[in-house]
């Protein structure tokens, strides 16, 4: 059968055969990626460099050391993918959707990664004079393969050319569409394989082992000890993932996981639990229950925006109002109150308060829509963080201490378990963050099974109503004011719940850290960037989204002023190659990308 496919001239529309972007035969090519693939594993066991001035010592031959790992893993993954496009009996079930797109993004991931290990050692020791035999092995292996997989045929788009009375500026754009449009063709796949009926025994390990290779990877990310090695965790995490999902392993996972969601639900949560236990100090703890504690409180705010489509701007507020009102009744010398409520109470209080607000917020303004609505909640989150500097006794009453705060806020006793103080449990010792991890973790479940089973409920179904079409869902008779007051009230509830925690976490609440844009989250801008880029009206979206926007600003602070510019092009250019999210709702999915053929069964969300 031959497949005719277009020109990459945007003027030519004659249809040859597929091609590559470098002109060199499919065999040529396929062996070059192949052969690299394997020379790049091989390269990770040679000296790069002859001194350990540069971070992971890359001096040892025999032994992969810091970097090295990672552009191993890109070498593994161009093999695998590589012998398996030959179809080698055995390698099938790696490519259910092909071949070829994940060969070249694994390409990609190792070139990219061992020439940014190059270029650090020479920029940071002085030259490329430092560089041993290993570095240009390296560096060759990786172009090597890189080639050929680019070299790979496909199937190339029709282009139009551009209008002649279009300006220079107007042709030029043309021109960069045409060639995006010829990246992505060279990257599509096709539907992946049903997957072969396995027994329900064997899909559950499946998930199990899934989840624990997921754990190690965010524990390695979250414990990279210096800036370099994030930075290249981030090149193969993003490579790797894209060329896992273009061979259509995602997708199958993602169906084993729908066909076994409380597994998948309890396994996650379990594998979560376990990451405490990995670490020897609270330095990385600390971390781990402020990214939860984030991501948390995004999973709050997509009832209000992925179910419900409100654009609500000042969400970070109902997270101080449950922080706020937890610290003034546990028994700060701060409190003008002088109460100490047990944590449950003050939990319970704080999500009250939090709920009050939303309801007392949301009732005259949610007849609103749009950007109006965006408006007044923006309105609320600076009314909120001003109302707290001022009430200091001197511009108000005394009773948050204004700008201070309230601090000294003690630790959790929850029925004589002291979360301050390091415990050991089955031979391993819990220090105090990973105690508040654990109950964080607690927390967050709460949330995920509030939000999954109101997004499965009538209720669930209005609020979807109301995102696609207000006006059409009240015509149908749904009342919209009410709907749309109970996800106002439920997200800031949850988000309540998280905010008593943070007040016992970080011992003192401050206005200064509910703002509504700031170089470190939480605040509302992050909050919902965390929405955004995880994914709309999804439960596992905006908790990947949350931990991600939370981890990569804390790791990227070397960059100092620099950092919101190099986040913010990051997120700009990962929103227009993936606009739907890194964990999409299929509906919202099928709308953003019209070719995609729409599954015959859609969740009641859209899941």
């Amino acid at each position: 059968m031959t497949t005719n496919t277009a020109e990459t001239t945007d003027t030519v529309t004659t249809t040859p055969s597929p091609r590559g972007f470098i002109a060199l035969p499919e065999k040529t090519g396929r062996a070059l990626a192949t052969a690299g693939g394997a020379l790049t594993i091989i390269s990770c066991f040679l000296s790069w460099t002859w001194t350990s001035a540069f971070p992971g010592d890359l001096t040892v031959y025999g032994y992969p050391g810091g970097l090295q790992w990672l552009v191993m893993v890109g070498g593994i993954l161009t093999t695998l993918f590589g012998l398996a496009s030959y179809g080698i009996k055995g390698l099938g079930w790696l490519t259910p959707a092909g071949a070829d797109a994940a060969l070249k993004l694994a390409a990609g991931a190792a070139f990219a990664t061992a020439w940014y290990t190059i270029i650090a050692i020479t920029t940071a020791l002085g030259g490329i004079v430092n560089l041993e035999p290993g570095g240009y092995v390296v560096a060759a292996a990786t172009l090597i393969a890189l080639i050929g997989a680019l070299a790979l045929p496909f199937e190339h788009p029709v282009l139009e050319g551009p209008d002649p009375d279009d300006t220079a500026w107007e042709q030029r754009k043309h021109h960069l569409s045409n060639r995006w449009t010829t990246v992505k063709a060279a990257l599509a796949t096709g539907t992946p394989r049903p997957a072969r009926a396995l027994p329900a025994p064997v899909e559950i390990l499946l998930i199990a082992a899934v989840l624990a290779l997921a754990l190690a990877v965010f524990t390695y990310g979250i414990t990279t000890p210096y800036q370099e090695l994030f930075i290249g965790f981030l090149i193969t995490a993003g490579f790797g993932f894209g060329a896992l999902n273009k061979a259509g392993l995602v997708a199958r996972f993602t169906a084993l996981t729908n066909k076994h969601r409380n597994v998948a639900l309890v396994g996650a949560f379990a594998a979560a639990a376990v990451f405490p236990l990995t670490q020897t100090d609270d330095q990385y703890a600390t971390l781990g229950v402020n990214i939860l504690i984030f991501a948390t409180v995004a999973l709050g705010l997509n009832i209000v925006v992925g179910l419900t489509g409100l654009l609500d701007l000042g969400y970070v507020a109902f997270l101080g109002v449950g922080a706020y009102t937890a610290a003034l009744v546990s028994g700060s010398p701060n409190s003008p109150f002088g109460v100490h409520f047990p944590f449950w109470a003050a939990l319970l209080v704080g999500a009250a308060a939090s709920m009050i607000f939303g309801v007392l917020i949301g009732a005259p303004t949610l007849r609103l829509r749009g950007d109006y609505l965006a408006i007044v909640t923006l309105g609320f989150g600076e009314i909120f963080r001003i109302s707290m500097n001022n009430l200091d006794g001197v511009s108000g009453p005394d009773i948050t201490n204004g700008p201070n705060g309230i601090a000294g806020i003690p630790n959790v006793d929850l029925f004589g378990f002291d979360f301050g103080a390091s415990h050991t449990i089955a031979g391993f010792t819990i220090g105090r963050f990973a105690n508040y991890f654990l109950l964080m973790l607690l927390i967050t479940l709460i949330v995920v099974l509030v939000f999954r089973r109101s997004a499965e409920s009538r209720i669930g179904r209005a609020w979807v109503a109301i995102r696609e079409d207000e006006t059409a869902a009240e015509a149908m008779g749904i009342n919209g004011f009410r709907v749309k007051l109970i996800a106002f009230a439920l997200g800031a509830t949850l988000a309540g719940l998280a905010g008593a925690v943070q007040a016992h976490v970080n011992y003192t609440v401050t206005p200064d850290q509910y703002v509504f844009a700031n170089a470190v989250p939480p605040n509302s801008a992050f909050l919902l960037a965390a929405v955004v880029l995880g994914g709309m009206g999804t439960i596992s979206g905006p908790l990947v989204g949350g931990a991600l926007l939370f981890m990569i600003p804390n790791k990227l602070q070397f960059l100092g002023e620099y950092q919101l510019l190099v986040f913010g092009i990051a997120l700009v250019i990962l929103m227009r190659l993936r606009p739907e999210g890194l964990i999409p709702n299929r509906r919202n999915q099928l709308e953003l990308h019209k070719d995609l053929e729409a599954p015959t069964v859609l969740g009641k969300t859209g899941a």
